[in-house]
């Protein structure tokens, strides 16, 4: 669904990513891992349009990506939760969720009944600020807003930084279940380990700008593999 090929990306002298090819398949789970510093939310930015590539090409569902703004890769259908979830503080939890309106037609401006299914906490705070909530229904709230725009690739950038044990596993069974029922494919930048081994069908470490192992999370077991993940 998601092919990146041989991607560069600078920022002015320096250089982020250093030839990364990725594969991301449609309907399945695909983290990306990675110390600090790596490349990783580079990578997330470049797919979404907030970054232009250096070099190399992004294609989504055949087509490629080239310079298209994010907003027309938002239409096409890829949303984007980004790292430190970038709420609306001032506004309520119904009028963040109804930005994700953007990239729909009039007549599919309505949040899915799934966004309340999925975190009954959302509706039952409708009307408060979203300032007001907790971080990790702050990161709830990013994540129901990005599902508003109807992806066909959900892009997470680190959901589970800084948020409690309990919204982890929330949000956990609410990527698996956005996959199992729905088919939504899902890219995650992520950290924490065993998160990814539960949740992933594939699995790529990144290291100094560059991919350095792709495929089966049962990869993550070999200490070789590992290494790239020590600080």
């Amino acid at each position: 669904m998601l092919t990146v090929s041989d991607a560069t990306l600078h920022y002015g002298a320096a250089q982020a990513l250093r030839g990364v090819s990725l594969d991301v398949e449609k309907g399945k789970i695909t983290c990306v891992l990675g110390r600090n510093g790596v490349g990783k939310t580079s990578l997330m930015r470049a797919i979404v349009g907030h970054h232009h590539l250096s070099g190399g090409t992004i294609s989504f569902e055949g087509k490629t990506l080239d310079r298209s703004a994010a907003y027309d890769r938002a239409r096409s259908g890829i949303a984007f939760v980004p790292q430190g979830r970038e709420i609306f503080p001032l506004l309520t939890v119904r009028e963040n969720l109804e930005t994700g309106y953007a990239p729909l037609k009039r007549g599919e401006r309505t949040i899915p009944d799934h966004v309340f299914s999925l975190f009954p906490v959302l509706k039952e705070m409708l009307s408060r600020r979203g300032g007001d909530l907790s971080g990790g229904q702050q990161q709830q709230l990013a994540i129901g807003r990005g599902l508003v725009t109807r992806p066909k690739l959900l892009v997470l950038d680190e959901p589970t930084e800084g948020i409690q044990p309990s919204i982890i596993k929330d949000i956990g069974r609410a990527i698996t279940y956005l996959r199992d029922t729905f088919g939504l494919t899902i890219l995650l930048v992520e950290q924490y380990l065993d998160f990814c081994r539960e949740l992933a069908d594939h699995v790529a470490i990144m290291d100094r700008g560059q991919v350095v192992y792709a495929g089966d999370p049962a990869g993550l077991d070999d200490p070789e593999i590992r290494r790239h993940l020590m600080l």
